[in-house]
């Protein structure tokens, strides 16, 4: 059933190790990408024109940014953004690397899905905190962020399932993780049997985040009994 090569791999730990590269990559710029994608958000919709602060030109500064990064496809901006790396690291190659341009192309996509879930929120709500006198941070900590908590969460699972995508992506130079083994041991050694076992234990990676994340986010839902 399965090829020569694919147990020589199986057997050095290839594939087990491509396992946890892959969750560790994403896991780790997931985590980066929301320490700038959040604040990011938050910002957009709070200067957005029905925000609590409106503020146009801080707003169209920093949507211009955020939709640049958002519109390079990302295998062009890892190549792009080497130089970065390097800079921040000393390096361009490895996963400290790769988690550096995954940062600088999730953390745009972020920005914009915090933004959409906090204007989910019910303006009445947030009426009513500023007629108790609530300070516009007090708002966006005690009224915003919690209230958009389940759509947070959604968004994070999307997120860090587009960050996995990207992470195989990363691959292609120099990347590690199930990425690097499927395309090294199974699409340039024509190993189909190594390409799809990544396949399929990408997708159960996938599954999981997807069921935890959907777990997460019903507990959190105050509109579910």
């Amino acid at each position: 059933m399965f090829s020569d090569m694919f147990y020589k791999v199986w057997e050095n730990g290839l594939i087990q190790m491509g396992v946890v590269e892959t969750i560790y990559m994403t896991l780790i710029a997931t985590f980066f990408s929301y320490l700038f994608g959040l604040p990011m958000g938050v910002v957009l919709n709070v200067t957005d024109q029905n925000g609590i602060r409106p503020t146009p030109w801080v707003n169209r500064a920093l949507g211009f940014v955020v939709n640049f990064f958002r519109s390079i496809p990302f295998i062009i901006l890892m190549v792009a953004m080497l130089p970065v790396a390097r800079f921040i690291l000393g390096t361009s190659l490895g996963n400290g690397a790769v988690i550096v341009m995954l940062v600088i192309g999730a953390s745009p996509y972020v920005a914009r899905m915090v933004e959409s879930s906090l204007k989910e929120v019910n303006a009445g709500v947030i009426e009513a905190a500023q007629s108790m006198g609530c300070t516009n941070f007090q708002i966006v900590s005690k009224v915003l962020l919690p209230e958009s908590k389940p759509s947070l969460i959604n968004g994070a699972v999307i997120s860090m399932v587009t960050i996995l995508g990207y992470s195989a992506m990363a691959a292609t130079i120099g990347g590690t993780g199930l990425g690097q083994v499927a395309i090294i041991y199974g699409h340039q050694r024509s190993n189909g049997d190594i390409t799809w076992v990544c396949v399929l234990l990408t997708v159960a990676i996938v599954q999981i985040i997807q069921i935890v994340g959907t777990h997460i986010a019903r507990r959190t839902d105050k509109r579910i009994k």
